[in-house]
């Protein structure tokens, strides 16, 4: 067991959620770095320690309420959500196997991402509502030239619960 899979192990048992090797293994090959995109608890709930870390980012819901946040660089989308208890749900908890984390980014930023991997694009291929802006929050981690970013949220997403579900934060 690699240190990274066996902290993540230890992360899971610490907060009570367990889950098997099999998928820890699945998610600590994932392409988002497993240290700090899992660790939300340990990294990504770390505020930024200087204005060169700040990352702001605006949150439009489905109702059209804006939600201004400071993020940092390195954190990811979808946990950032999660934190500020934006309704995002990430319902496989960025493993690359949903696209309940759909998000519309603003067109002056679609340049400044990565490009799309096969996974991403095939999985959004399954999203309603798919735009030309349209990506997957939890692989779009915060950078400086992100800085000032609007995500919008569709107005549903596939996912696994009956209608009238609430997400909550893992």
């Amino acid at each position: 067991m690699t240190f990274a899979l066996r902290q993540l192990y230890l992360f899971c048992i610490k907060q009570r959620k367990y889950t098997s090797i099999s998928h820890l293994i699945k998610l600590s090959n994932h392409k988002i770095h497993t240290s700090k995109a899992m660790f939300h608890g340990e990294y990504e709930m770390q505020d930024p320690k200087t204005e060169a870390d700040i990352v702001n980012v605006t949150f439009i819901d489905k109702t059209g309420k804006r939600v201004k946040i400071k993020g940092k660089v390195g954190d990811n989308v979808l946990y950032l959500a999660h934190r500020y208890e934006i309704e995002m749900e990430g319902a496989c908890e960025a493993s690359l196997a949903c696209t309940t984390c759909h998000v519309y980014v603003h067109h002056d930023y679609m340049d400044k991402l990565p490009a799309l991997s096969e996974t991403e694009e095939d999985l959004l291929d399954l999203a309603p509502f798919l735009k030309e802006n349209s990506r997957l929050g939890c692989q779009i981690i915060l950078k400086k030239d992100l800085d000032g970013i609007e995500l919008k949220l569709p107005k549903a997403t596939r996912n696994f619960y009956v209608d009238g579900h609430t997400p909550s934060s893992h």
